[in-house]
């Protein structure tokens, strides 16, 4: 997965990225290829982003880690004690999630970070691996519309209820969808999104996946 390149506006552009660079990471190696998921191989939540950012996953090699994104969205899984700290810095940093899985939609930063759907439909048989690794997955939080309407075209959702934070939905195979809007700067510092909006996503997601117990 991460050599893959099926996709080449978004090959172009994460191997673009990755030899610019952002001026305050110039000394740093970045990463450059697709971005797999990680986590608890036994987590019954998966969390499911957009795509991997070209300064933060794209440099960092782990979904969500080093952007202000990843900043909100572990904050907020650490409260929810789904992970051991509360940041994601590096490969490194000693992060740990328990119960919990986190992937993104496309594997590859895009440009305007806008993948099209066709790059979705792409990167949906290594999404379709990760789903496989996890038998005792049962819950799926969908941050922002992108990853909602992948994971209901994966999962058979007909017909899918409109995205809203907090909108809920069962998929035929069982699996519960909460949505919420995606922790990027748009929303975070617009006030689209705060804390305790997150916090409650999370904090529900946890109650379903633990039904049935």
């Amino acid at each position: 997965m991460c050599e893959c390149r099926a996709c080449p506006r978004l090959v172009e552009w994460r191997e673009q990225v990755a030899v610019e660079k952002r001026a305050s990471y110039r000394d740093q190696t970045y990463w450059g290829r697709g971005v797999p998921g990680f986590g608890d191989g036994r987590a019954r939540i998966m969390v499911l982003g957009l795509a991997p950012a070209a300064h933060g996953a794209n440099r960092t090699g782990r979904v969500f880690t080093g952007d202000r994104s990843g900043d909100w969205l572990f904050r907020a899984m650490h409260r929810a004690g789904l992970a051991n700290q509360p940041e994601s810095v590096s490969v490194d940093d000693g992060l740990t999630l328990t119960d919990a899985w986190v992937a993104a939609a496309v594997k590859c930063a895009p440009p305007d970070n806008k993948p099209l759907p066709e790059e979705r439909d792409n990167c949906r048989p290594f999404l379709q691996r990760e789903l496989t690794l996890l038998k005792r997955l049962n819950t799926v939080v969908c941050l922002g519309a992108f990853a909602y309407d992948a994971a209901c075209s994966e999962f058979g959702v007909r017909p899918r209820p409109r995205f809203g934070h907090g909108v809920e939905t069962l998929a035929p195979n069982g699996l519960m969808l909460i949505c919420s809007f995606h922790p990027s700067q748009q929303n975070t510092f617009t006030g689209r999104l705060t804390e305790p909006m997150l916090d409650a996503v999370f904090a529900r997601a946890v109650e379903l996946s633990r039904r049935g117990g």
